[in-house]
């Protein structure tokens, strides 16, 4: 069986690749520091309000330790979004500029001496 095939390991698949981090600097350490205390406080606190604050502390740590915010790339994503739909609205007010332009220059050459208004007689 030496003409068995090896198999290559595929290193990440599109589903598993690991999230790109978008939290750095201050904003991370800021992170854990907000969820060490959340989570402190809820757990002192007791009760559904403290289990609430360690949630929240919890998804604060979480943010901070793995340096990723799904919330932060869901609005980075919204923000592109209305980037390129502006983009394209600046785009289609140019070509009606462009159209008006040349509409205006098309009814200088029509009203001109060969005018529909004053038609050669004969015609």
């Amino acid at each position: 069986m030496s003409d068995s095939k090896q198999l290559e390991a595929i290193a990440t698949t599109p589903l598993q690749s690991p999230p790109e981090q978008n939290v750095q600097g201050w904003e991370r350490i800021g992170s854990l520091a907000g969820g060490v205390a959340m989570v402190g406080k809820g757990l002192r606190r007791g009760g559904v309000f403290g289990l609430i604050q360690v949630a929240i502390g919890g998804v604060a740590l979480a943010r901070g330790i793995t340096g990723h915010s799904s919330a932060k790339s869901l609005l980075e994503k919204s923000r592109q979004d209305m980037q390129n739909v502006r983009a394209k609205i600046e785009r289609a007010g140019a070509e009606l500029k462009t159209l008006k332009a040349n509409a205006e220059a098309a009814k200088r050459t029509a009203t001109g001496k060969d005018s529909l208004k004053s038609p050669k007689a004969g015609v």
